[in-house]
């Protein structure tokens, strides 16, 4: 086993246009002195082989246009053995807008190698695995332990496509839309409850209505219309669709999406107002506990299950 300091590894801080990058690029500036950053490359793709050219390490930290790292972070050890010297870890982050904490958003640790020889997004290799998500690679590993926090609600159109994006993907079942008489049985439990806190938690914050509208409305259009589910990677195509919906109220909208959601999908519909979102995220996971930097999520669940 190999022990390596996240101190030594090089910090690559990738913004494309988030609202706040150059607010939190200062802050991280203060925090990791020694963090570079890469700017305004278009596709996940080709921006994720842009940042491990830009690392001299091999294994790199990376941290995304709106997150904001816990210092203590920093501190911290890997620990790698030759079942994991090549993976990606992905670290949970606390959403801003609905208080989940899962990998969305969150820091991770890639190899040069890793980046350079996936083909995913924009340059996928045509299976559904890759169309949409890093995330089904075998090498790719959910870590347990929450080390930042991600604010996708700097405007309106954030907060939405941010919405959107999850609205879709959490619908698919290995990045494969089901049909909607598999939607309750093929998509992951987890993923549904995060899908539900999505469509009705976030009234509190900025622009957290229209993440909430984004959200039903990438359920909606995924699952119940024939529109190409695998436009999600592509931000022009997001941006088109901004221009269809951006200019109307977010809760009237929001409410329009409700009837078809709860009828033809069965899924939970229940608005919170301000007062409830923010009880909900106060109490949600208020018990939450670290384990440790290395401990997998899946070593959690298997712990949880007596395995």
């Amino acid at each position: 086993m190999t022990t390596i300091d996240i101190a030594d590894l090089d910090t690559i801080y990738l913004s494309y246009d988030e609202p706040q990058k150059e607010e939190f690029w200062v802050k991280i500036k203060n925090m990791v002195p020694w963090a570079k950053r890469v700017d305004s490359v278009k596709g996940s793709d080709a921006a994720h082989k842009a940042a491990a050219a830009a690392s001299e390490t091999e294994r790199f930290v990376l941290i995304d246009g709106d997150n904001l790292p816990d210092a203590n972070f920093f501190n911290l050890q890997l620990e790698l053995t030759d079942h994991n010297q090549d993976c990606v870890f992905r670290w949970r982050a606390r959403n801003h807008i609905n208080g989940l904490m899962y990998g969305n958003g969150g820091m991770s640790s890639w190899t040069r190698d890793f980046a350079n020889c996936m083909r995913t997004h924009e340059n996928t290799d045509g299976r559904d695995e890759t169309t949409v998500e890093f995330c089904f690679d075998p090498k790719y590993v959910a870590m347990h332990d929450c080390y930042s926090t991600t604010y996708p609600n700097g405007s309106p159109f954030q907060a939405w496509r941010a919405g959107f994006r999850e609205g879709v993907k959490m619908c698919l079942n290995q990045g494969r839309r089901p049909s909607v008489s598999e939607f309750k049985d093929r998509v992951h439990a987890r993923n549904l409850d995060h899908l539900t806190i999505w469509h009705n938690v976030g009234a509190d914050v900025d622009n957290g209505m229209w993440a909430v509208f984004g959200s039903r409305l990438g359920t909606y259009k995924t699952m119940l219309t024939d529109w190409d589910y695998t436009q999600v990677q592509d931000f022009d195509k997001l941006a088109e669709l901004w221009e269809e919906h951006g200019d109307t109220g977010p809760t009237w909208r929001a409410d329009e999406l409700e009837a078809p959601l709860r009828t033809q999908l069965d899924l939970p519909m229940n608005l919170f107002t301000e007062q409830q979102s923010r009880f909900f995220k106060h109490h949600y996971c208020s018990n939450w506990h670290n384990r440790g930097a290395m401990v997998s999520e899946m070593s959690v669940i298997r712990s949880q299950e007596g395995w």
